[in-house]
């Protein structure tokens, strides 16, 4: 099963400052919206997103239909699919695709140790 690009969903306090750390540490803005709270950093092939008031916890992030540099790719699977795979894994969903959709779409699974998993197309 590839779930596409991979990146961490950092939820922050104060976005301003986390942008400042992560720079430090050789991150670069990737993309995002300072002045909406959320950035896009990458450092190589690492890519963390910094996200204030948007997120509870941490989560995981995927992205079905791009690459590490948010380019698409000539094929992938969608959402809805990896969505009925894992119902068929019988993994519960905190939040789901709609299933009668195309395009963009996202659901949500948490991990044993409460971790979300978010698996987010924008395609």
């Amino acid at each position: 099963m590839e779930l596409g690009a991979f990146s961490v969903s950092l939820a922050v306090k104060d976005i301003a400052a986390s942008a400042a750390f992560y720079e430090k540490l050789g991150f670069a803005r990737h993309g995002g919206d300072l002045a909406q709270n959320w950035l896009i950093l990458k450092n190589g092939e690492a890519v963390i997103g910094l996200f204030q008031g948007m997120f509870e916890k941490n989560a995981l992030t995927f992205n079905p239909g791009w690459n590490q540099d948010a380019q698409a790719l000539d094929t992938y699977t969608d959402v809805r699919e990896l969505q009925r795979e894992l119902k068929a894994e019988g993994l519960a969903f905190a939040t789901e695709a709609d299933e009668d959709t195309t395009g963009p779409a996202s659901f949500i699974v948490v991990d044993p140790d409460g971790n979300p998993v978010i698996v987010d197309q924008h395609l």
